[in-house]
This record gives structure tokens, C-alpha cells and sequence, in this order.
């Protein structure tokens, strides 16, 4: 199995600038010279994490999923990020997964942040998905399904664990610590990657964007505050080995997941 290189972009946002912020992340991937499989966007990075799902939604033929599909086809690489999409009458925080060819598979965010009210603006997802990669499996999610790990747990169906996020500056720990679990618990690469800035509400975030291998070690990461883009390379031999030599999945419970 090849190792896998993901790209991840820290980046600000214009709050509920839709045409603005693909103009900016036009720019920013126009930079990445180097080859790699996978970008990664932060949450909602055509708008910020806005609740004004009513004026800010756009359909799934809408323009920045026109966007996503151009610049993954340009890149020549999957792109993924989470957009503000209304269907059948719901409103969701979706995640697109973006490839060269048009295709594309999405997540909805399945824990809504009710401090922000986001339950109140946006329907939950009922499903997780798993994507393919080059023979890796990919599991992405979404900021605050973070703090909730039943819903992450691997059970033997991904190597690669994500998160986009809009994750504000004063709970960058639990960020960081929680991250950091994932990866121990589901012997998994685990990739976090948030934006930075001051949104539309006053609220800041500092970035931290950051991978993990599957022991836990950072394998990088982008300054507090600073926008960066950086590429990593994953080893699926590394987590192989690490897998065979250290089998904890065999004493793990089993459970069902009732939505």
C-alpha cells in the first residue's frame, strides 16, 4: 500500500462572504506546487460557522460545489470541506469530498453545536461514511463530533480519522487533547484542521491545525494563529506494523450505534 500526502489549509475566513472566500482559496491552492492526494478546508469555509442557513444555503449544483469541483479537477486531487446546504427543504452542515472527475461523496455534521444554536438552524446527519482513497479509508467529520468518540470508534474499517472545524481559541485544549485521544484510541492517523480569525460574532479561533499518527506523536502541524499550508506524509506500512505489534483492537468492546 502507498503512503498517502495530505494537504492542510489554516486559513481566515470572510464572514458569509461566499464569493470572497473562493476567490482566497483560489489564491491559497494555487500556491500548493508540490503533488498530493488530498486537501483538506476548514468548516464552512464559503461563509464561516454562520446560522443564517436561510440566505446562506446553495444547493448541491450550486457555486461553490461548482468550485470544488473545478479546483479538485485543476489540482488533480481530492478537495474536501464543509459547506451550508439546503435539500428537500432541510438545512445541513455537509461535508463534500471532491474528486478530479465530478464525483464527490458527502457527510452531514451528525452532532449539531446547540451552544450556537446550530441544531435550531441545520438538520443532523444520521450516517457516517467512509471513503477510499488509494486503499486507505478515510473517516471525516465534523468540529464538535469531536467530543463525542462512540461516533468516531473504529471498528477496523478506517486508517485515516478527520476533522474540519470552526473551533474557537478559548477551548484549543480540549482541541489538541481530544485529537490526540482519537488517534490512541482508534490506532488511526488522525488529521484536525481549523480556521483562524475573528467571525462575524466576535468569536476568535487560533488554527492548531495538526495531524497525528496513530501512537499519538504529532507528525505536523501549523502556528497558533497563523494561516499555513502544509503537506505530511502518511505511512500505511508504519500503522500496519504498529497495528500487528500492538493489537488492542482485539479486547475492544462491541456496541451498536442507534441513531
Amino acid at each position: 500500500m502507498q503512503d498517502l500526502k495530505v494537504t492542510i489549509v489554516q486559513s481566515k475566513l470572510y464572514w458569509e462572504d461566499i464569493g470572497r472566500n473562493l476567490a482566497m482559496f483560489s489564491e491559497k491552492l494555487a500556491a500548493i506546487h508540490e503533488t498530493t492526494d488530498l486537501i483538506i478546508l476548514p468548516e464552512m469555509f464559503s461563509t464561516g460557522f454562520s446560522m443564517n442557513s436561510t440566505s446562506l444555503a446553495e444547493e448541491m449544483d450550486g457555486p461553490a460545489m461548482a468550485w470544488m469541483a473545478a479546483e479538485s479537477k485543476k489540482k488533480d486531487t481530492v478537495i474536501c470541506g464543509s459547506l451550508i446546504i439546503k435539500e428537500e427543504g432541510h438545512f445541513y452542515n455537509r461535508l463534500i469530498w471532491m474528486r478530479p472527475d465530478g464525483s464527490y461523496d458527502q457527510y452531514d455534521k451528525r452532532h449539531l453545536f446547540r451552544m450556537m444554536k446550530e441544531h435550531e438552524h441545520f438538520s443532523g446527519g444520521k450516517e457516517r461514511i467512509i471513503v477510499e482513497m488509494n486503499g486507505w479509508r478515510i473517516c471525516p467529520m465534523i468540529c464538535y463530533d469531536l467530543r463525542f468518540p462512540v461516533w468516531s470508534r473504529n471498528s477496523g474499517d478506517y486508517d485515516c480519522l478527520l476533522y474540519i472545524a470552526n473551533w474557537p481559541e478559548p477551548r484549543r485544549e480540549a482541541w489538541l487533547s481530544l485529537l490526540a485521544a482519537r488517534a490512541h484510541e482508534n490506532q488511526a492517523y488522525v488529521i484536525g484542521v481549523n480556521r483562524i480569525g475573528e467571525d462575524g460574532n466576535g468569536v476568535l479561533f487560533s488554527g492548531d491545525s495538526i495531524a497525528f499518527d496513530a501512537k499519538g506523536q504529532t507528525i505536523t502541524t501549523i502556528e497558533k494563529g497563523k494561516e499555513g499550508i502544509v503537506t505530511c506524509n502518511m505511512s500505511y506500512s508504519a500503522l500496519k506494523d504498529f497495528r500487528k505489534k500492538f493489537p488492542v483492537a482485539l479486547d475492544a468492546d462491541t456496541f451498536q450505534i442507534i441513531p
